[in-house]
């Protein structure tokens, strides 16, 4: 169970990636709404268990004489969770600062006693990807890693969305496609561990059968300012409901206004 909740915090889009229709990439702003330094701590819980703890950190480096932004999310079990069962999840994303196109992605998951690790290039120009463990894979146009399709989202203009729209993104993971869609649902207020914040409300279409029981069994929502910050996420599963709630930020690039108390 703690290995659902992990995998589904840091790519909750996996769910959603049974879609077989090609996807559209909507645009996104040219200034990005975050910036060198940005941290986001979470807390994972399974009910009223805190089952685990979550990081994604972002910082820009260089990256074959090019500046790109390097986010890294990170998930793992602590307390007596993690004496049952130990994970350990990285994800790596190396992304253009303007276009937020991933240039490099890395895998790198520890879950009890299995490993897995993975490099994949993107190579644009060629609609290519280069995978260390299976070799090159054809792929859409403007193709996204998980990590990156997150910043992708926060870069969204939603001002003139309207309740139900769609939003369609191609992803690739575990050497595979993954096309998502994510349903908009409008604004709303939510309570967290670290106060009240007002939000943009998304559902993702999952699934039913595996994991799930109905197609809208997981939600999202993002800080509604201009950062854009993901605030909560909950998914109720098969063998239970779990939730992941911010509990620290810092070196955000604009003021949290969302946030109502603290």
């Amino acid at each position: 169970m703690v290995r659902i909740q992990i995998s589904l915090f840091i790519f909750l889009f996996v769910s959603s990636s049974f879609q077989t229709e090609e996807a559209s990439l909507p645009p996104i702003n040219k200034i990005p709404v975050f910036i060198n330094g940005e941290e986001l701590k979470y807390d994972l819980h399974y009910g009223f268990i805190t089952a685990g703890e979550a990081l994604i950190t972002l910082k820009t480096e260089t990256l074959e004489k090019n500046e790109v932004f390097h986010a890294t999310a990170k998930a793992k079990t602590t307390g007596v969770v993690n004496k049952i069962f130990k994970v350990v999840d990285i994800y790596e994303s190396y992304f253009d600062s303007e276009t937020n196109l991933p240039v490099k992605s890395i895998r790198n998951i520890r879950e009890g006693n299995y490993k897995k690790y993975t490099e994949v290039l993107f190579n644009h120009n060629n609609k290519t990807v280069m995978s260390s463990l299976t070799g090159e894979h054809k792929v859409p146009a403007k193709i996204l890693d998980m990590v990156a399709a997150l910043f992708y989202i926060r870069r969204i203009d939603f001002s003139g969305f309207k309740e139900n729209d769609i939003v369609k993104i191609n992803t690739y993971f575990d050497d595979d496609l993954f096309p998502f869609y994510i349903v908009f649902k409008g604004r709303e207020t939510i309570k967290t561990e670290l106060g009240k914040f007002n939000c943009l409300k998304f559902i993702p279409v999952v699934e039913p059968g595996r994991i799930f029981k109905k197609k809208d069994d997981m939600t999202f929502w993002l800080s509604d300012d201009d950062n854009k910050i993901p605030i909560c996420i909950k998914f109720d599963i098969i063998v239970g409901s779990f939730k992941c709630d911010i509990v620290s930020f810092k070196n955000n690039k604009y003021p949290m206004s969302s946030m109502l108390t603290k």
